[in-house]
């Protein structure tokens, strides 16, 4: 009997070392040669069955070398951080159909799997926090946040004239950028604010704007990544919890049931209504994000206890299950689609690059500080509250907390992120029009 345990044992250690993105090793390697070959022929069906199992595939054979080869696993972000760089040099080199890729844009973009996916964390994320440490967490973070974003974007204007850039060029084109809250959300309107101050092409600045948005993204991917891996054992490493437990509070880990079907679309429902309540708030306040509306009422249910156990679960159930399932695909697809490596390499220099590092380096140490100071973890403030505002918003937020292992904190995030990234346009378009 023991021998039939241990070869049972065996075997399923032999079959999770072949494993790719959950598909069985044999399985994998006869749906990639599959994959090269419809690729090869340029016969991917132009629709969403087309780009997922292209993003799977290639998400899966990321995430496997990322996540195996000792150097990109401990020091360069993973499979995360390779998933994003070896999907973009993909597409630049041309070893992805152009078509493929236009079809993989329309799925993560066009067709926004990426909110999708997004609207599933956020819920998953909220639903499933003890409701005290959510209220006292959600209290705390955002001056964090704040705090962090405003010392930034001080140390990196100074460090930026200090490299020959003047104060106006190093604030407006490198800091905001990068605190925008992305490309759709943030460089995008940004820009188009920028145009109409200058009379210029809104697509000439956005050139100018992109590269220190994609550098900053990649550095907060590898300096999560490293911070985590060099913490484990530290008391500042929350292990994924934010707030603290002080003054005799527990945190409490919540205990999810076994997966069923019925559970899982009724989360699916329940993320989706939120979503719904959130566009419709939208629609009557378009100035503010219905990613930030969304946020607010789901801790407002939280809050209240609104929602059913039941549905709790529910959501939480099917955040979790989309997390795991999906995130080695859209990581890919965001490398393939949305980063352009050939226009970021004919526009970096080694001043942007300095400065980038200098931002991601000062907003993570300053959203530890401060967070230790509220409170809360420095590792996961420095991370969810600091380097996560120097990434490219929901795309970003998503590869830094893969890598660094925290997607739990993706509500923070994308509440520091979209209310952050908000301010700053505003600053923006007052700064351009005086400076």
């Amino acid at each position: 009997m023991s021998e039939q345990t241990s070869e049972k044992g065996l075997f399923a250690k032999i079959e999770e070392k072949v494993q790719v993105t959950h598909i069985g090793g044999v399985a994998f390697v006869l749906m990639l040669l599959l994959l090269v070959a419809v690729l090869g022929l340029n016969a991917m069906p132009k629709n969403m069955g087309g780009a997922l199992f292209a993003l799977v595939i290639l998400g899966g054979v990321f995430f496997f070398v990322g996540n195996n080869t000792p150097i990109l696993k401990s020091y360069l972000g993973g499979g995360s951080a390779l998933a994003v760089v070896a999907g973009s040099a993909f597409t630049a080199m041309g070893l992805v159909p152009h078509t493929a890729v236009a079809n993989i844009k329309t799925f993560i973009s066009d067709n926004n799997f990426l909110e999708f996916y997004i609207v599933a964390l956020i819920c998953s994320a909220i639903l499933k926090m003890d409701r005290d440490l959510l209220l006292k967490s959600a209290v705390r973070f955002l001056p964090v946040a704040f705090g962090a974003m405003i010392i930034a974007f001080i140390v990196t204007s100074l460090v930026g004239m200090s490299l020959g850039y003047d104060f106006k060029h190093a604030a407006l084109y490198i800091s905001f950028p990068m605190m925008a809250g992305g490309i759709g959300a943030g460089i995008v309107p940004l820009s188009a604010s920028y145009a109409g101050a200058l009379h210029q092409s809104a697509g000439d600045i956005l050139n100018q704007l992109f590269p220190a948005v994609v550098i900053a993204n990649l550095l907060a991917i590898i300096g999560s990544s490293l911070l985590v891996k060099f913490t484990t054992k530290s008391k500042m490493n929350g292990q994924g919890e934010l707030l603290k437990a002080t003054g005799g509070m527990e945190v409490k880990k919540t205990e999810m049931p076994a997966i069923n079907n019925r559970q899982l679309m009724n989360g699916m429902m329940v993320a989706l209504s939120f979503y719904m309540m959130g566009n419709v708030l939208y629609h009557f306040v378009p100035k503010i994000n219905a990613f930030a509306f969304m946020i607010l009422l789901v801790i407002l249910a939280k809050g209240f206890n609104l929602v059913p156990k039941f549905y709790e679960e529910s959501a939480a159930m099917f955040g979790n299950m989309i997390t795991y399932a999906t995130t080695p695909a859209l990581l890919a697809g965001i490398g393939l689609a949305l980063v352009d490596m050939n226009k970021l390499l004919q526009t970096v220099t080694w001043q942007l690059v300095l400065c980038s590092f200098v931002s991601v380096i000062t907003i993570g140490i300053a959203g530890g500080f401060l967070g230790k100071l509220f409170g809360l973890y420095p590792v996961e403030s420095a991370i969810a509250g600091g380097m996560i505002n120097n990434s490219m918003g929901g795309t970003g937020n998503v590869a830094v907390l893969s890598a660094s292992n925290r997607m739990g904190l993706i509500a923070f995030a994308q509440m520091g992120n979209r209310i952050g990234g908000a301010i700053i346009l505003i600053l923006g378009g007052l700064l351009i029009t005086i400076l």
